[in-house]
């Protein structure tokens, strides 16, 4: 595998780096520097900037509206936008429920939401999980009957992300009781603002309310909602899940962070009269840490490659999800353990407000705690990591 840019390549990371030097709103960028939260308004808004640009979906096919990019081309992007900190779109719509639209809506529906996904018109949400049906998702019990010319929904959701701001749902519901349960799940696509949704947070254990459950009662969806056919939601799922499995391998933002880690411990007494960066114990956690990245980076790029041919993401995605949280999170290991006594355990207002004399950015000891406690979560979402380890057993070892 050569991975040397072409000169022309190189050109594209540069227009790449210059766009978001002049672009990237530096109130946004002083934000997340800060460790401050963007609202949704400010999250829409360089979403919007993007679209302008022509670059708010790298993956989309150019007949939709995507950038017709190469594998390439769309690391590099990824890179620069992960080292300058820019977010990239809210994945749910984007890099979720499009890409299955694209595939196996009807071109009624290909028309009716993938323009207002591509310029950030709409938010959209995801409905898997259920209080009892996680890492087993084919048990899920929201159930869809049909009545006439609609679906009436009922049954409830889970760690739904970001619901509180969305506009639209996509949900896996149970249509079909009588056969296997992954062959009774459809895929079907609600409008928030249809009576008898309700959403009720969840406050992490870092204080802020980014998951909701959903409770549908009563809910009357229009079948022309369904994507598809009836009863094969299962396979639809299995695409956006691996969809997702790739974009949370989080190469660039773990570049960013292993930057901040290493000033950080530049800036750190070790105790013995120099720095963590010069504690061979700590170096060599950094230096592993950082190898098991660029790997990670090369299998991103395998996965990437054979995207660009019109592969769809397989089992590799497993990969990727597994190797990437599970570095996010040691990183966050070492955060802590760089901020010490200095490290608070609870201060929520932070990402709300920043704290007054100290940076509070990624390498920073007050933002150590609460970054610690919400990436907990990354080795359970998107299909838990042990799932994740079943599923390469099987389709890749064949166990």
């Amino acid at each position: 595998m050569n991975a040397d840019f072409t000169a022309e390549e190189l050109q594209f990371e540069t227009e790449v780096r210059e766009f978001l030097q002049n672009d990237f709103p530096a109130e946004y960028r002083a934000k997340i520097d800060a460790g401050i939260r963007l609202s949704k308004e400010e999250l829409v808004d360089w979403q919007k900037i993007l679209y302008r640009k022509g670059w708010a979906a790298p993956n989309w096919p150019a007949e939709h509206g995507g950038t017709g990019w190469t594998a390439t081309q769309k690391h590099i992007f990824a890179t620069e936008m992960g080292l300058i900190g820019a977010p990239e779109p809210v994945p749910f719509g984007m890099k979720m429920v499009a890409p299955v639209i694209m595939a196996y809506g009807s071109d009624e529906q290909k028309q009716r939401f993938l323009p207002d996904i591509l310029e950030s018109n709409v938010w959209w949400c995801q409905g898997y999980s259920e209080p009892n049906s996680g890492s087993d998702l084919a048990s899920l019990k929201t159930s869809a009957v049909r009545d006439g010319d609609d679906y009436v929904v009922n049954g409830s959701k889970t760690w739904n992300t970001y619901g509180q701001y969305a506009d639209w749902i996509f949900c896996l519901v149970r249509t079909d009781t009588s056969v296997k349960k992954q062959e009774g799940i459809s895929f079907l696509l609600i409008d928030m603002k249809t009576p008898g949704i309700t959403l009720k947070p969840i406050v992490l254990l870092d204080g802020h309310a980014e998951v909701n459950e959903v409770f549908f009662d009563d809910v009357r969806v229009p079948a022309s909602n369904l994507i598809g056919e009836e009863n094969k939601g299962w396979t639809y799922a299995k695409v956006l899940l691996t969809h997702e499995r790739t974009n949370i391998s989080g190469v660039p933002r773990g570049k960013r962070r292993l930057a901040a880690l290493k000033r950080l411990a530049g800036n750190t007494d070790d105790g013995f009269g120099g720095t963590m960066l010069e504690n061979s114990a700590f170096k060599t956690k950094l230096a592993q840490v950082d190898i098991e990245l660029q790997a990670l980076e090369y299998s991103e790029l395998r996965t990437l490659a054979a995207l660009s041919v019109g592969k769809a993401p397989g089992p590799e995605s497993s990969i990727l999800k597994i190797v990437g949280t599970e570095l996010a999170q040691e990183m966050d290991e070492m955060f802590v353990d760089l901020a010490g006594y200095n490290c608070l355990p609870f201060v929520p207002e932070q990402f709300e407000d920043g704290f007054q004399g100290e940076a509070v950015g990624p390498g920073s000891s007050a933002a150590a705690a609460l970054t610690y406690f919400n990436n907990r979560k990354l080795s359970i979402f998107g299909g838990s990591n042990e799932i994740q380890r079943n599923i390469i057993s099987k389709a890749v070892l064949g166990l």
